[in-house]
């Protein structure tokens, strides 16, 4: 049985809510998200990868849009905390809104931090299952009179 999925704590535009991740966020935002990914449990130079890849592949010819850390990371914290989105919702607000993207994960993993979810797996104890003791093991008898007999 699953859990029901949840919102996001709050709201992608929500930047007010937090004004101290508001303005980390907007004074220094590689440092925002290099914190975020640290709180998450990542490396925290991950998103950095979305600084640099842009120029390198754009320096081989290919043409990068999607900033690969904010998008694994934000899907990541989805699926850890059950909220609701899709790939095709992170994939929008990563790409149009980085800045607010990565103000709402901090503010979320905050807010988890304070209000930590906890899960009960609630499966029964193992059974073991034992032959019956009065019932006699089988006996072999090989062709050169051993007796040979199994458990």
């Amino acid at each position: 049985m699953a859990y029901p999925l949840t919102d996001w704590h709050s709201g992608l535009f929500d930047c007010f809510e937090s004004t101290s991740t508001c303005c980390y966020g907007f004074w220094c935002c590689p440092c925002l998200a290099c914190t975020v990914a640290g709180k998450y449990g990542e490396n925290r130079c991950l998103p950095l990868c979305d600084m640099f890849s842009p120029a390198i592949t754009a320096a081989v010819g290919l043409p990068l849009c999607v900033p690969p850390a904010a998008v694994t990371l934000r899907a990541s914290i989805r699926a850890r905390y059950g909220i609701k989105g899709s790939l095709c919702k992170d994939i929008a607000a990563s790409c149009f809104c980085m800045w607010c993207s990565w103000c709402q994960m901090h503010r979320e993993l905050k807010h988890r931090k304070k209000n930590p979810t906890v899960v009960v797996n609630m499966q029964p104890a193992p059974v073991m299952m034992a032959a019956p003791r009065n019932q006699a093991a089988p006996v072999l008898v090989s062709n050169h009179g051993v007796i040979m007999t199994s458990y």
